[in-house]
């Protein structure tokens, strides 16, 4: 997966938008308003940071060399994915999907309904 591919996946979900709040090189994805992905544009390999189940998370990071703690993030609930060469591009988009989901499960029930109605 390169940045083009993450950046239009990620923008194929409802409501998402791509931000800059932390300066002009980490490209940040929001969920109205909630942030569930980041990544920096020039990293190589591709880097990216998405919200995790925290038993998942531990789950993720023991059995994929390529998954690592949240870099400066809370490591609890956020992990790091390494888009190395044999990363498998269908668990990467599991992977963002999950973090989407977990973002929108917190939004007021009003926002969600909102959501599945798109």
């Amino acid at each position: 997966m390169n940045i083009e591919e993450l950046r239009e996946y990620c923008l194929a979900k409802a409501f998402v938008e791509e931000t800059f709040p932390f300066g002009e090189d980490t490209l940040v994805f929001k969920v109205m308003g909630k942030m569930f992905l980041l990544t920096g544009i020039s990293e190589k390999p591709l880097q990216f940071n998405v919200k995790c189940n925290p038993e998942k998370a531990i789950e993720l990071r023991e059995t994929y060399s390529y998954v690592l703690p949240g870099y400066h993030m809370n490591k609890q609930h956020w992990n790091t994915v390494v888009c190395e060469s044999n990363a498998n591009k269908k668990l990467l988009k599991q992977w963002i999907d999950d973090s989407y989901q977990l973002i929108v499960a917190s939004l007021p029930k009003k926002v969600r309904e909102e959501l599945r109605r798109v």
